[in-house]
């Protein structure tokens, strides 16, 4: 039997300036910073994740900032746009909101799915979009993005490949995702129920440059999948159907397994739980540099080697 995923758990991106990236985030996107740590592999760097008010699952942006990194380049093998889920009608808000902080933005996409596209301080490619698929999830409320027109969490990912047809078997084969429409050169695939948070776009560029992981691009995408049990099945599978997977690692507030699909795109498969409440209360999240245990001997080392941050008053409650 194919283990299904339940649909988008996080993307994570690869920025330059810290500090740029929470303003960004936090004050321009209306997104709850809701960990303040670092890469457990490369501890002289955070790890910032942003998202709802609990960082719930599927609503999680996250990123390397890796101060003084080479721009890089979106094409072929890569994540090339993430998109968050706005609610329908709030496009013109958004237009405005960014243009008022000297953000461009383009209006494009069909009446049921219109979007708006924007590039992060980094050049990251994002879209708002407002599809006519209500999306339920309650959104965090900030003092600079009101709820009636905040993002309620990930929307969809695109996939750029060389070889469509090979990345679109693995997703559905592999995956248990399910293709649910279909054009000459893109395909879309929906995990679980489909709508908002369960879509992947796999968009076939067979003459397109490759893509080169650094700032202004995605690292990977993330699937979810609901506890530790689950995964270690998942895993199994993936390793059965010839893949190369990593063993299960612990990311403190979920556990994680890596591997790339044959277009070269890193695909995760994380856990729900424990969650961003582990190591402090929902209240606080955000406010300090958290570490998990293994690294909290190396404290005072590890905060001389990251950059001072602060973190806007939009990201606590009201």
């Amino acid at each position: 039997m194919i283990p299904r995923t339940e649909g988008l758990h996080h993307v994570t991106a690869i920025a330059d300036d810290p500090q740029t990236n929470i303003d960004f985030y936090v004050t321009v996107l209306g997104l709850r910073l809701v960990k303040r740590t670092v890469n457990f592999d490369d501890p002289s760097t955070y790890h910032l994740y942003y998202g709802d008010s609990a960082g719930t699952p599927g609503t999680l942006m996250t990123f390397f900032p890796w101060q003084k990194v080479p721009t890089g380049r979106i094409g072929v093998g890569q994540s090339t746009a993430t998109a968050f889920s706005i609610p329908q009608g709030s496009l013109g808000w958004w237009q405005e909101h960014l243009a008022e902080l000297g953000v461009d933005s383009t209006i494009t996409g069909a009446s049921d799915e219109e979007r708006l596209v924007l590039r992060d301080p980094d050049g990251l490619r994002l879209e708002l979009v407002a599809s006519s698929v209500v999306d339920p999830r309650n959104p965090w409320d900030s003092a600079s993005v009101p709820g009636e027109h905040a993002i309620r969490g990930q929307h969809s990912s695109v996939l750029t490949v060389g070889d469509g047809d090979r990345t679109v078997a693995t997703l559905v084969e592999d995956l248990g995702m399910r293709v649910e429409s279909e054009l000459p050169d893109r395909t879309r695939l929906r995990a679980g129920p489909g709508g908002p948070g369960h879509l992947v776009d796999v968009v076939t560029d067979s003459r397109g440059e490759p893509g080169v992981v650094a700032g202004g691009t995605v690292h990977h995408i993330a699937f979810r999948v609901p506890d530790h049990a689950t995964q270690e099945l998942w895993r199994e599978h993936l390793v059965d159907r010839g893949h190369h997977v990593t063993k299960i690692l612990d990311r403190q507030y979920f556990t994680s397994i890596y591997f790339r699909e044959p277009g070269g795109v890193l695909l995760e498969v994380a856990t729900d739980t424990p969650g961003f409440d582990v190591d402090e209360p929902l209240l606080e999240l955000g406010r300090a540099l958290k570490l998990p245990p293994w690294l909290e001997p190396d404290r005072e080392d590890i905060e001389r080697s990251v950059r001072p941050v602060t973190v806007p008053r939009e990201n606590d409650p009201d």
